[in-house]
């Protein structure tokens, strides 16, 4: 039974977090609007948290890895077409085509 209460609790605290971040957003836009019709809008944007730091450099770091495969992939199939090209020019050379 006391693993119900526990479950029920941790449920109760979720629910929770998730009430103040809906209402924080909801907060958010409001005050925004408020601002702009005010003209009092907030001069600079906050400084980055360290989490969005982190996500930044994570999409950079993807970006070129995904740009490093793509050049990988690239020289493969020109090293694959030059060597077929080797292959066929040789056979012409001795005569085998």
């Amino acid at each position: 039974m006391n693993k119900h209460f526990k479950d029920a609790w941790y449920y109760f605290r979720r629910s929770g977090s998730h009430l103040r971040r809906g209402v924080q957003a909801e907060l958010d836009t409001g005050e925004r609007k408020f601002r702009t019709w005010t003209g009092r809008e907030q001069e600079s944007e906050p400084e980055p948290t360290r989490r969005e730091k982190v996500r930044k450099n994570l999409r950079n770091a993807e970006q070129t890895a995904k740009q490093r495969s793509q050049k990988v992939k690239r020289r493969s199939r020109e090293a694959k077409r030059r060597s077929r090209d080797a292959v066929k020019d040789a056979r012409k050379r001795i005569g085998m085509s």
